[in-house]
């Protein structure tokens, strides 16, 4: 009889490690969207 339990492990690290480096990714973009929407909201307010 083999145990498979080691390689189950691994298949869901590597799942996991993917998921994680999409939701960086994610967070990246929506970082940067939100750092321009308070640049823009900031010199709305200096302008007026």
């Amino acid at each position: 009889m083999k145990s498979d339990k080691g390689a189950t492990a691994v298949e869901y690290g590597l799942i996991l490690s993917l998921i994680v480096i999409a939701l960086l990714g994610a967070l990246g973009t929506v970082a940067t969207k939100t750092n321009v929407m308070w640049t823009r909201v900031s010199n709305e307010v200096n302008n007026h």
